[in-house]
């Protein structure tokens, strides 16, 4: 899932309140495969920069449980016996999965974290001159599923039913990392900060100035123009795209993201964000969005509470949900 950070301008205070005690320390660097920004309120640098070790610490820590391609994770000794054994993994692993099937059972199966065992036939690099066939197509989620994962939870083992198949945490999985290094360091006392996770954003308390943390989000089809200001207090807010990957036949643009259920990819969206309590969830309720179109997506979104989603079409028109207020630049 591609959330660059380029659909988030942080609004991170450009002239602090001199007479705060505390200070934003931020640092870059890649975790995960990806680019993560971690910000934090501290009193001076060397109490910064320690906060960010126990972020790094934790996020990694979190990489090493879920990673599909570490072949000494938790993860791939499941995919590794699939159709074979139930394999024993951590509690936190077994509630991670549990939560994932929850979230594919209130989306229809528009998010699977089974989506692993899709065969690859799609490509976005250019390189394609035509769609593959309906066969194809069809053969390419044959293994996918999520009702073939069976969780034991006394004897906290996961099993894929059908040998082939496959989980991965590529939908959730920066998200939970920042949920989880959030947490840790809340729980050291941290003020504020903000995990930005290749675009999933995370937040708690306030910047050095007592204003809320700000993301400034831009229509993708002119990234010059902001067309919403919104504070993020306590929050995550996760945006899912497919501007910069994707396809054409036929006049029709195809998304990156391919829906699980079909093994077609989506269409008519080019971003779907959501804001949620957690990353995890803003993260998989994103992708389940671009999957499950305008109509629907915004629909479920509207039934649950504390979540609210803003939806830019494939002609650049802005859908939102209805409690969300939009904030103009």
């Amino acid at each position: 899932m591609l959330k660059p950070a380029l659909l988030f301008i942080l609004a991170l205070v450009t002239t602090f309140n001199l007479h705060a005690a505390q200070q934003p320390y931020k640092r870059t660097l890649k975790l995960m495969g990806s680019r993560f920004d971690i910000t934090v309120v501290a009193d001076n640098e060397a109490q910064g920069e320690a906060y960010i070790d126990w972020a790094v610490g934790e996020i990694t820590r979190i990489e090493k449980l879920i990673s599909s391609w570490d072949p000494n994770s938790q993860t791939s000794a499941i995919n590794a016996n699939a159709g074979k054994k139930p394999v024993k993994v951590d509690r936190e692993l077994i509630e991670l999965i549990q939560r994932a099937i929850a979230i594919s059972k209130l989306t229809d199966g528009a998010f699977d974290i089974s989506y692993a065992s899709m065969d690859k036939i799609w490509k976005f690099d250019g390189s394609m001159t035509a769609m593959p066939d309906a066969q194809t197509i069809a053969s390419s989620v044959e293994k996918v599923g999520f009702q073939n994962i069976v969780i034991d939870s006394k004897a906290s083992t996961v099993f894929l039913k059908k040998e082939g198949m496959k989980i991965g945490f590529g939908a959730i999985g920066k998200g939970y990392a920042a949920d989880k290094a959030k947490q840790l360091l809340i729980e050291k006392g941290v003020s504020a900060g903000i995990i930005n996770a290749s675009g999933d954003m995370n937040t708690w308390g306030k910047q050095t100035n007592g204003n809320p943390w700000k993301v400034a989000i831009t229509n993708p089809l002119d990234k010059n123009k902001v067309f919403a200001l919104l504070p993020i207090v306590n929050s995550a807010v996760v945006t899912s795209g497919d501007y910069e990957k994707y396809v054409t036949f036929n006049g029709t643009r195809y998304a990156h993201i391919i829906d699980p259920r079909t093994g077609y990819p989506a269409t008519g969206i080019i971003s779907a964000t959501v804001f949620a309590p957690k990353a995890e969830l803003a993260d998989a309720l994103a992708t389940s969005v671009f999957v499950m179109g305008i109509e629907v997506g915004l629909n479920r979104i509207n039934q649950l509470p504390g979540i609210e989603c803003i939806i830019v079409d494939d002609q650049g028109n802005i859908h939102k949900s209805d409690h969300i207020e939009i904030e103009k630049p």
